[in-house]
């Protein structure tokens, strides 16, 4: 005998693996935005002022995608650009 279908649930449970997944491809995106800026700026140095920032490991805070394009814009000096070909 064939069971009695229950779409609300079957839909729900599609839409949590849904989110969860869209949740690890977030964290996993995150995580190698922070791993391309150690890579930039390994001593961690604050671009604007020049001292060394203290490595906070499990803080919980993440930067948005706005301040993290600033922040990775900044982190490159001026002296590094490449001259533009004519």
């Amino acid at each position: 005998m064939a069971r009695k279908p229950n779409y609300r649930f079957e839909r729900l449970a599609r839409e949590r693996a849904k989110a969860a997944k869209k949740a690890a491809k977030r964290a996993a995106r995150t995580k190698a935005k922070e791993d391309k800026a150690n890579l930039l700026n390994p001593e961690a140095i604050d671009p604007e002022t020049g001292e060394v920032i203290a490595a906070e490991a499990g803080t919980g805070e993440e930067a948005t995608e706005g301040e993290a394009d600033t922040a990775e814009e900044q982190s490159v000096s001026p002296g590094t650009v490449e001259p533009e070909l004519r």
